[in-house]
Formats: C-alpha cells, sequence, structure tokens
C-alpha cells in the first residue's frame, strides 16, 4: 500500500513574513495577489528569503481504452504522435518552458506505443494504456499503486538534484473523460456537470460523451471514500503518474505548479489522500474546459490566470510561473520604507 504522509504547511513565521510584506515600499496590499503567493512561497520554505531553483515540468503521457467508444475527436495514436512532437521540441510546452527556464521531463506512463530510446523521454510505462472503464475498471489496485509509487519517485529525483518547484503536466488523448468521471465521483456532482468539449467535441459529441461516462458511473456505482478504487476505476496511467508525483513532491515541501483541467484532478485525488498538500499547491490558471471553476472552486483554489487555454501539457504552470518569480523577487529585492528613508502613511 502507497503511503505518504503532507505535513501541516508550518506557519510560525507568518507574522514576521506578513511584516515583511507590508512594509515594503507601497501602499498596503498594493501588490494584491503577489503579497498572498510570496507569504506562503515563504512559508513552504521556511524563510524570509525564499529562492525558486531549478523550475521543472513533469509532462506524463498515457492512454485511455475509453478513446475507443468515441468520447474524443482525435484518434488515440495522436497521444505517441504529440510525445514525439514533445521530444523533437516542437510543441507550445516546448516553446514556453525554453522561454521561461524550465527544465522538460517528458515520461511515458502507459502510451500504446513501443518508444525509441531518447535522452529526454523517462520510460515509467505501466501498460499499453487502459482499459476501457465502460466494460471494467481501466487499471487494477496493483498498477494503481505502481503509477503512484513511480509518481513518487520521478518527483524524488528531479528534487534531489536542486528543484525545489515541480509543474505537473499531461498528454492523453481521453483524458478529459478521467477526470470528469474523476471529479464527478469525487465531488458527488452530476456528471452533467463535469463533463467538457476536450479536444473540441461538437453538440452531438459532447452529448454522447456525457451519457457514456453517467452509464460508467452507475456500472460501477462506487463510494467516494475509497479513492483509490476510484482512481483506479477511472483513472489513467498518466493521471495516476501524476497523483503520486504530487504527493511525493508536497512530502519534500517544495512548490506544486497546478496546470489544467487534468492536472487538478489529479490534485483532487491527491487532496482526497492528503488534504494538506492544497497548502503546497500554486494554481496557475483556470481552463476554458467546461467543470474546471468549479473544480477549483471546490478545492478552494484560486487561479492566478484566466486565459481561455485548454490545452494541457503544463502550458498554463509554465505560463503563470513569472508570476510566482515576481512574488519572489519583490519580497527579497524591493526596499522597504526604512531602508529607503520613505515615509510610511500616517
Amino acid at each position: 500500500m502507497t503511503s505518504f504522509q503532507i505535513p501541516t504547511l508550518d506557519t510560525r513565521l507568518t507574522s514576521v513574513l506578513q511584516q515583511k510584506i507590508n512594509t515594503k515600499t507601497k501602499p498596503l496590499g498594493a501588490l494584491g495577489r503577489l503579497e498572498a503567493l510570496s507569504l506562503q512561497v515563504g512559508l513552504i520554505q521556511k524563510t524570509l528569503m525564499p529562492q525558486l531553483s531549478k523550475p521543472t515540468m513533469l509532462v506524463f503521457a498515457g492512454d485511455h481504452g475509453i478513446t475507443n467508444s468515441g468520447v474524443s475527436p482525435y484518434p488515440q495514436a495522436v497521444t505517441a504522435q504529440m510525445v514525439l512532437n514533445f521530444l523533437s521540441g516542437g510543441a507550445a510546452i516546448n516553446v514556453f518552458a525554453r522561454q521561461n527556464g524550465f527544465a522538460l521531463r517528458v515520461i511515458d506512463a502507459g502510451v500504446n506505443h513501443v518508444f525509441e530510446p531518447h535522452v529526454d523521454l523517462i520510460n515509467a510505462k505501466i501498460d499499453m494504456g487502459t482499459a476501457n472503464f465502460l466494460q471494467q475498471a481501466a487499471m487494477t489496485q496493483a498498477q494503481c499503486e505502481q503509477a503512484l509509487t513511480r509518481g513518487a519517485i520521478l518527483a524524488s529525483a528531479e528534487i534531489s538534484t536542486g528543484c525545489n518547484v515541480l509543474g505537473f503536466g499531461e498528454m492523453g488523448i481521453g483524458n478529459t473523460s478521467s477526470a470528469s468521471c474523476l471529479m464527478s465521483v469525487l465531488c458527488n456532482m452530476p456528471i452533467e456537470q463535469c463533463v467538457g468539449r476536450g479536444t473540441g467535441l461538437d453538440d452531438a459529441g459532447l452529448s454522447n460523451k456525457t451519457k457514456l461516462l453517467k452509464k460508467a458511473i452507475q456500472h460501477h456505482a462506487l463510494s467516494n471514500d475509497d479513492v483509490l478504487q476510484v482512481l483506479a476505476t477511472f483513472g489513467g496511467f498518466e493521471i495516476a503518474m501524476m497523483v503520486g508525483a504530487m504527493l511525493g513532491a508536497a512530502e519534500q515541501k517544495v512548490v506544486l505548479l497546478i496546470d489544467g483541467f487534468i492536472a487538478t484532478s489529479a490534485l483532487l485525488v491527491a487532496a482526497k489522500m492528503q488534504s494538506n498538500i492544497v497548502d503546497y499547491c500554486v494554481f496557475a490558471h483556470c481552463s476554458n474546459e467546461h467543470a474546471h471553476h468549479e473544480m477549483l472552486n471546490y478545492l478552494g483554489a484560486k487561479p492566478l490566470l484566466d486565459l481561455g487555454l485548454r490545452l494541457g501539457e503544463g502550458t498554463g504552470a509554465v505560463l503563470a510561473y513569472p508570476l510566482v518569480q515576481a512574488a519572489v523577487n519583490f519580497l527579497n529585492g524591493m526596499a522597504s520604507f526604512e531602508s529607503a528613508g520613505v515615509s510610511e502613511k500616517s
């Protein structure tokens, strides 16, 4: 049984950090959300001078048996094709990672393809894609736990090199169906509130997807108390591995950059297992995928950006990172009223 223990965020520095923020040369609260962000990073790192080191994006890829039932306008083969695109440096996440100084790790968690060895590809394959959860659980309990463990090991490997900021992205045709079912069952919401157009379904496709997912949820009839069983039944190997990576990273008190709908569904599972994980998360953006807004509200999360993104890959997380840098930089580099000789508000 995979076990994680995420500590409660140590808040003993709250008052002194807040005092440092408040006495910068600005009106009280004038930097808005950046002030809360700087406080959060300072508390995660337990320091008045936080530093961001070796930001890394982990992109997990996996295929889904449910894809064969027509829940996506794209064929399953696109997952492997996009992994090859990542490896050749041509995807959006490659562009934005280079722009913002991220190392990029591409992880085969369960793609239905045998890849040639590549220096930028981590082979952590559990199987050649999940089973179709319309008929049976997507994965076995053993596979689910294996994915969690491998995810935690991958996160730990990055942290051991000095990385203290981890982003989480994914690629997997059909994975919005998994995310929708995870949300519906774990949040006890009607599936109709949790389903979106994914990679671009038309109205008829969206209606069909909703009916299929509703049928799957009714077929399995799971309680939301058994989180691992829900994950094994409806998840993907890339989602389960991401859950393990998030939990493992939070255990080691690093900053977690949470991307869009799929990544947040992984975080939802992780939070059901260890609720303290949310304190270590920076929610990058609100996706244009239907239901992401509700999922964020359920988690009590306030995303930094709302750009209408729905690409996945970790793109939103990397795009939001400069705001995290700005929060840390103003805390460390901005003068105080006293040091600058500026009069404070009377």
